[in-house]
């Protein structure tokens, strides 16, 4: 990540800021963090300064085209060329498959495959200016989940949006392969988020895992930091599950 310019979307709190300080410690010289939470965007920003690197801002609906763009823009209007794209933000309610209603499919929709999509669409329209093949001109990495390939109790809207995520994620990469833009995703199993250990399904999640626990947060922002930084050169269109032997797709 050395010199590199990197907007993480959902980047405020969890997977996102865990994911951005190890770009930091990986020489990430520019975090750009786009949130709905302004209170605590400004707080994560502050904490990401304190590590010596540039950060901007922007509190955005990505669920719009119009707010989403914009928010991407004046992030970059202030760091410059932006190398890497980290879509970090979902939300992931719980409920029977039953008792879900329409304002929440639409919700979940919006945020996590609409908002996914508006905030690609912003990155390829920016990173396309840089096209010198055979450089890669920018990376997109995406976070999905393994409900995408396993279903589990009281998450199929959930699940849903990020199977289409991981379709996007392939749509995107045969479109963007001309214009030397990678784009992957990264499918976490659960992980030890304040999220989840609220939830309580930890426990069983490390007693259905091969290795016989749940992973840290660092553990899967790892990977993401591999797809979106410059020691990635060749592949795009795929996504890696990390689950600990707890799913094999």
């Amino acid at each position: 990540m050395k010199s590199q310019s990197v907007i993480i979307v959902g980047g405020a709190s969890g997977l996102g800021l865990v994911t951005a300080k190890l770009m930091v410690s990986h020489g990430a010289q520019k975090i750009g963090l786009i949130d709905r939470n302004e209170q605590m965007l400004f707080t994560a920003a502050e904490t990401l300064r304190s590590l010596g690197v540039e950060v901007a801002t922007a509190v955005a609906d990505i669920s719009r085209a119009e707010t989403a763009h914009r928010g991407f823009d004046e992030v970059a209007a202030k760091l410059g060329r932006i190398h890497a794209l980290v879509n970090s933000a979902a939300i992931y309610p719980r409920k029977s498959i039953l008792d879900i209603t329409d304002d929440e499919w639409d919700l979940e929709n919006a945020i996590n495959i609409k908002g996914t999509y508006h905030m690609m669409v912003a990155a390829v329209r920016h990173m396309r200016q840089f096209v010198s093949p055979p450089e890669v001109a920018g990376r997109i990495v995406n976070v999905t989940s393994v409900d995408a390939f396993k279903a589990h109790p009281q998450n199929a809207h959930y699940a849903a949006t990020k199977a289409a995520v991981v379709s996007l994620t392939k749509s995107f990469a045969q479109e963007c392969a001309k214009d030397q833009i990678l784009v992957n995703s990264v499918a976490p199993a659960g992980f030890a988020t304040d999220r989840a250990k609220e939830l309580g399904f930890l426990p069983e999640l490390a007693k259905a895992s091969a290795l016989g626990r749940a992973a840290e947060p660092a553990e899967m922002a790892e990977w993401i930091v591999m797809m979106a930084s410059s020691r990635n050169t060749y592949a795009t269109g795929e996504n890696v599950v990390i689950s600990g032997g707890y799913i094999y797709v």
